[in-house]
This record gives C-alpha cells, sequence and structure tokens, in this order.
C-alpha cells in the first residue's frame, strides 16, 4: 500500500488533475490514502481535496504526516503532475522487490525547452519520489518540506513516465 503526499499552495486545477490520475490506483489497491499539506491557499484546493477523500492539512509537522501515512511507501509528488499509463504495475512490482528510492522517468512526450533545461535546475520532486515509510521516517524534521526528502538520495528509475506539473501549469497561463 501507497500513500501519496502534496504540498500545495492556490493549485486547484493541479490538484484535481493528479488526483484525477491516482483514482486507478486506488481502484487497484495500491494507494491507500493521499494527503494534502497546504500552504495557505485561497482557491478551493481544500474542497477538491475533500471531495476526493483526501486528508487536507494546513498546520502539520511533517513527522507526524509521515508517522501517519497508511502506506509502508510513500509516493511525494507536485500537484499538476501525472504518471502515464503501467505507473500501477510499475509501482507494486518495484515495491515488491526493492528496497530503495525510486522516481519515475520524464515523459517523452513532454520536455522543457533545451535551454531552460540547461539554465534552470530540476526541482527535487519534477519526477516524483518514491520511498519506504520507514526511511522517511528516519529523514523526517520538524518544519521540514517534502523536496527535502529528495536531497542526497541515490534513486533508481522506475519504467513508467509521469508527465511533470509544469505542463498543466504552462497550458493554465496561456489561457
Amino acid at each position: 500500500m501507497l500513500t501519496v503526499i502534496m504540498e500545495c499552495r492556490d493549485q486547484e486545477p493541479e490538484l484535481a488533475h493528479t488526483l484525477s490520475t491516482l483514482v486507478s490506483g486506488a481502484v487497484e489497491g495500491l494507494v491507500s490514502d493521499v494527503v494534502i499539506l497546504d500552504h495557505g491557499s485561497r482557491d478551493g484546493s481544500s474542497r477538491v481535496a475533500d471531495a476526493a477523500g483526501c486528508r487536507f492539512h494546513g498546520e502539520w509537522d511533517i513527522k507526524d504526516v509521515v508517522e501517519s501515512a497508511r502506506g509502508e511507501w510513500l509516493l511525494l509528488m507536485e500537484p499538476g503532475a501525472r504518471p502515464q499509463s503501467g505507473w500501477i504495475e510499475d509501482i507494486q512490482e518495484y515495491v515488491a522487490l526493492n528496497r530503495v528510492p525510486a522516481r519515475f522517468s520524464p515523459s517523452r512526450n513532454y520536455k522543457r525547452p533545451l535551454l531552460r533545461r540547461i539554465v534552470k535546475k530540476q526541482p527535487p520532486l519534477e519526477y516524483g519520489l518514491l520511498l519506504p515509510k520507514h526511511q522517511a521516517a528516519s529523514l523526517a524534521k520538524s518544519g521540514m518540506a517534502l523536496s527535502h526528502f529528495a536531497r542526497g538520495q541515490k534513486m533508481r528509475r522506475l519504467s513508467a513516465e509521469i508527465i511533470p506539473s509544469w505542463v498543466v501549469t504552462a497550458a493554465r497561463e496561456q489561457r
């Protein structure tokens, strides 16, 4: 079982996009719970999370959040990111055979322009982070952001691809 954790701030459309993708994981019995850690959103993020059956926290301690996770593995993601077909089977196989962190493969269809890839540093959770709960619990410190879990991790790459959150954000900004 897997607990998905995301941090958000005024990202209602991105959150809805990701949560709709995670439904299939819940139906298949992979995703046991989803936790949304909010940074003072003033949009409908809390309503989207509530409608999807997520736990929504306006105030939290990351140590408590990790301890309360139902799954034995955690998937840390950015709102707006969407795992692509085959992600459920890929994660099920990975967690059955491995004990080290992993991340999704980048989508072949959605790449940042070359100059942005060279100049701009990749966000730590752009391709998600899958890690065992016990490892996350040992790393968790009060006041820590989700992105800090990715620091210094030697990760394997899942074969399943993910469309990064910036794709949804860019599409929304073009409107």
